[in-house]
């Protein structure tokens, strides 16, 4: 039986007998459906942004982001994404090869553990932080005395943006993984090979795409997560405040402008994700396919 995280592929991989059974009137209704929501809540918003950020013209657009603040805000998110991303592709192989490749004690538990991040408000996820690292926190009087700072500077944001994205390497992997099961790798260390060339020239080679495809949505949710940010971030401008929270910013001091402009580049960010990301399932499920196939 197929794992349900490999089951969103399906629609590139089998054949779709079920979908034809229907009579044209349903099918049309159903496409019309699902053509009107895309419209009313993704293309619709998606032209306000860029009508709101250009309806004073391409100067007034440019100013907006080439303001200190807002190349602060781009910097900071850049900054947190490359520290994020990277550290959860390693917790994210760890843990899938852990799981789908052994068995031990806790294993149920670890899995359960990571989805944890999904089932958690982001702004309870920031909380937590403060409770640890705040001043008045668990650990507040030992990282003052050590002058550690952790809330209100990059290291709370980054801890914070970690903690919202690590699921998603993870969650794409251990399916995988599991899916191939352990016979290439048997048959590498049968031939001679070590734990480490297995892996290096034998399982990382067989999740690549799916990888690929997890730290794409890694790297989207890192750059346009809010609400844990928000908590720990202090909203300094030009110091802590990412470009979502510099969004905020800019529409509570009635600059539209400048918060549509901010607002555009995070929605082109998603786009170019959304392209990427098809592209990525495209070739992910021609792989899943060919796995099945043997």
């Amino acid at each position: 039986m197929a794992d349900p995280e490999i089951k969103s592929f399906e629609p590139h991989l089998g054949s779709q007998s079920a979908a034809v059974t229907e009579s044209r009137p349903v099918k049309a209704v159903l496409m019309a459906i699902a053509f009107a929501f895309l419209a009313i809540f993704l293309l619709l918003p998606l032209i306000v942004v860029f009508h709101e950020a250009l309806a004073k013209g391409i100067g007034s657009y440019t100013e907006a982001l080439a303001s200190p603040d807002t190349r602060s805000a781009i910097r900071l998110t850049l900054l947190v994404a490359a520290i994020a991303v990277p550290l959860n592709v390693i917790f994210g192989i760890s843990a899938a090869w852990a799981i789908a490749k052994f068995e031990f004690k806790g294993k149920a538990f670890l899995t359960t553990l990571i989805d944890l991040p999904f089932s958690v408000s982001p702004v309870i996820s920031g909380l937590v932080y403060v409770l640890l690292f705040g001043a008045q926190g668990l650990l507040g009087a030992w990282l003052k005395a050590h002058g550690i700072v952790i809330l209100f500077a990059v290291p709370g944001i980054v801890l914070a943006t970690v903690f919202v994205t690590f699921p998603f390497v993870a969650r794409e992997l251990i399916p995988l993984m599991q899916e191939q099961g352990n016979g290439d790798e048997e048959a590498a260390l049968s031939l001679g090979a070590n734990g480490w060339q297995a892996f290096w020239y034998v399982t990382l080679p067989n999740v690549k795409w799916g990888l690929l495809y997890g730290v794409l949505l890694c790297n989207a949710r890192a750059m346009g997560e809010f609400g844990a940010v928000s908590v720990v971030s202090g909203h300094i401008r030009g110091l802590t405040n990412t470009m979502p929270l510099h969004v905020e910013i800019l529409y509570n001091e009635y600059n539209a402008v400048g918060a549509f402009a901010v607002a555009s580049l995070l929605a082109g960010l998603a786009l170019v994700t959304l392209v990427l990301k098809t592209l990525l399932e495209m070739r992910y499920g021609a792989e899943i396919a060919a796995t099945r196939g043997h």
